[in-house]
């Protein structure tokens, strides 16, 4: 029976033999199966999944954000950022809009995501392995999710999706591993980006502050166009 997509998930396992790779490839094979010419709602692919499913959706929805100038991004980054606020607050299983849910998601693009993953990835997941844990858990997750919510807000500016989601992507792996080397690389990453948004909007705010001044004292009659 198709899953109501009003309805919450269900509670998630936890399979630490199920890798991210193995778990799109899964998400794939089960669209095929299901709608080989069409699409699936968000809510059929996502009840399979375990309790890593912070971590895998985050990446799901990360891997399209890191192509330049990706059309849409602002809009990938609102989930994003909704489950990085799920976290925030210590939620154990995730929560997505109705809307959200009831989107469909073609199966070419779940194919294509599954052998992205097998083929530009599989470093990621011979790598990754259980390190500072106590990072993906407790008050440090809490803390990463903070870091998560940031960067999301950064993606959603024009034209700047893919440093921050190269960061989010790295912690999304972590999580799923349960390593915090590849989280701290993520929250590296994010960080840096995040202060190079930072000095940018005050660089732009200092140069306005100085031309309106500017042009108080030596044009007054633009400073009064411009609202001064």
């Amino acid at each position: 029976m198709p899953a109501d997509a009003e309805t919450p998930l269900r509670p998630l396992r936890d399979d630490p033999n199920l890798s991210f790779v193995a778990a799109l490839r899964a998400m794939a094979d089960r669209a095929e199966r299901e709608a080989p010419d069409g699409a699936l709602p968000v809510a059929r692919l996502i009840d399979q999944l375990d309790e890593r499913a912070f971590g895998i959706l985050i990446l799901l929805l990360s891997l399209p954000c890191l192509v330049p100038a990706l059309p849409g991004a602002q809009i990938i980054a609102v989930p994003i950022f909704l489950l990085a606020v799920q976290m925030l607050a210590g939620r154990d299983e995730p929560w997505l809009p109705g809307w959200f849910l009831r989107l469909d998601v073609k199966t070419t693009w779940l194919v294509a995501m599954a052998r992205f993953a097998e083929r530009r990835l599989a470093w990621a997941e011979r790598a990754a392995r259980p390190r500072l844990v106590f990072l993906a858990h407790g008050a440090a997750e809490k803390a990463v999710a903070a870091v998560l919510v940031v960067a999301a807000l950064t993606i959603m500016l024009p034209v700047t999706n893919t440093i921050p989601s190269l960061g989010v992507t790295l912690i999304a792996l972590g999580l799923i591993a349960r390593d915090g080397v590849f989280i701290l690389a993520g929250a590296a990453v994010a960080f840096a980006w995040i202060a190079v948004v930072a000095v940018v909007i005050v660089s732009l705010a200092v140069g306005a502050d100085f031309a309106l001044r500017l042009a108080r004292e030596h044009a007054p009659w633009l400073a009064s166009l411009v609202g001064g």
